[in-house]
């Protein structure tokens, strides 16, 4: 559900980041409250761990599409809403910059959509209140679930929404909404189990990691070692594996729109778009998850075949799933260890006025 800068106006582009902006900044200070040196190694790892997973397209069967887990709600569970909307936020910045996937006019549209609605509304609304009698392998499922699939189906209105509020003629909102919102039912299903495995995991392994982030205090002297430990070696075998058994199919904001409009990309625009495009182009060292192409025409013949083989076994997209984790656990830290320094001196400020 990654937009291209072409769905979108510039307009629309410009307010949906202010608005994500806005949510950042909010977080920011609101996650001081549970923010401490053992959140940092974990928005991380998680941050990647979501990064990896996002590469793995799964087929939805009878359609021709394919989908893949948004993460979000995987994020607010184990970190809380704050945290993890600030993860999805350095998930999909590293995705647009250095692989080409989601627009950067688009950024704020993505990570709201894929962010927000997950941890600031399913999340709080549907899944506390199902596992608000406690954590339970039945309550986690069923709230996985359900949440999953109400968060996804929030995001994938918004999308139409944005592109209706751009002026897309292309994709008028009645036709683009009816195949929209059953896809990402689908796709949301599968996001639901794969969410409910990964927190069961955790539940299993430190339960009070959840009962922290459930109640949004601290990890404190919780040990995390173990949980850390198991989501490193997932993000090597997923990204560097895993990543290979990806589905072909166009995802479901693309099934959506070649059934719509025929194609599953619009005409970008000149002016904003043609300059950020640009840009992306040169900020994006492996572009779809793989290594450029040459300009050779048999380098290009190579790459159509491999890109025909399946399971694709290319050391392009190892190398990305790989990297792209690296680089997402270091921001994702990276703004955690930020927070956590403004934090103590706010307490090193506070202490020295008493």
């Amino acid at each position: 559900m990654h937009m291209a800068d072409a769905l979108i106006s510039p307009v629309v582009g410009g307010t949906m980041l202010i608005a994500t902006a806005g949510v950042a900044a909010y977080s920011i200070k609101k996650i001081q409250n549970d923010m401490d040196e053992k959140k940092i190694p974990l928005m991380g790892v998680l941050g990647a761990f979501v990064f990896a997973a996002q590469m793995i397209n799964f087929s939805i069967p009878a359609t021709g599409s394919s989908g893949h887990i948004g993460g979000g709600l995987l994020l607010a569970i184990l970190l809380g809403p704050y945290a993890g909307f600030l993860t999805m936020g350095s998930i999909l910045l590293i995705q647009a910059l250095f692989f080409g996937d989601g627009g950067l006019l688009a950024y704020g549209c993505n990570v709201f959509n894929l962010g927000f609605f997950t941890c600031f509304l399913a999340y709080p609304l549907v899944y506390k209140w199902i596992t608000r009698k406690g954590c339970t392998a039945k309550n986690i499922f069923v709230g996985s679930m359900i949440t999953a699939v109400i968060g996804l189906q929030m995001g994938a209105f918004c999308v139409v929404l944005e592109t209706f509020l751009s002026g897309k003629t292309e994709l008028p909102f009645g036709t683009f909404v009816l195949l929209m919102q059953p896809i990402h039912l689908a796709i949301g299903v599968v996001e639901g189990l794969v969410t409910a495995a990964v927190v069961t995991y955790v539940w299993k392994a430190r339960p009070e990691i959840l009962e922290k982030a459930f109640i949004g205090e601290a990890l404190g002297s919780i040990q995390i070692k173990k949980v850390v430990t198991g989501f490193l070696i997932a993000i090597l075998i997923v990204g560097g594996a895993f990543s290979w058994f990806a589905s072909a199919n166009p995802d479901g904001l693309e099934w959506s729109m070649e059934k719509t409009a025929g194609t599953t990309e619009l005409a970008a625009p000149n002016g904003i778009h043609q300059v950020l495009a640009a840009i992306q182009s040169k900020t994006a060292f492996l572009p779809d998850y793989s290594f450029k192409s040459n300009e050779s025409g048999d380098a290009e013949k190579a790459v159509i075949q491999e890109e025909e083989a399946w399971p694709a076994v290319k050391a392009g997209t190892s190398v990305s799933g790989i990297v792209g984790g690296t680089l997402t656990l270091a921001l994702a830290g990276f703004i955690g260890l930020v927070i956590s320094i403004v934090k103590s001196k706010k307490r090193k400020i506070i202490a020295s006025v008493e």
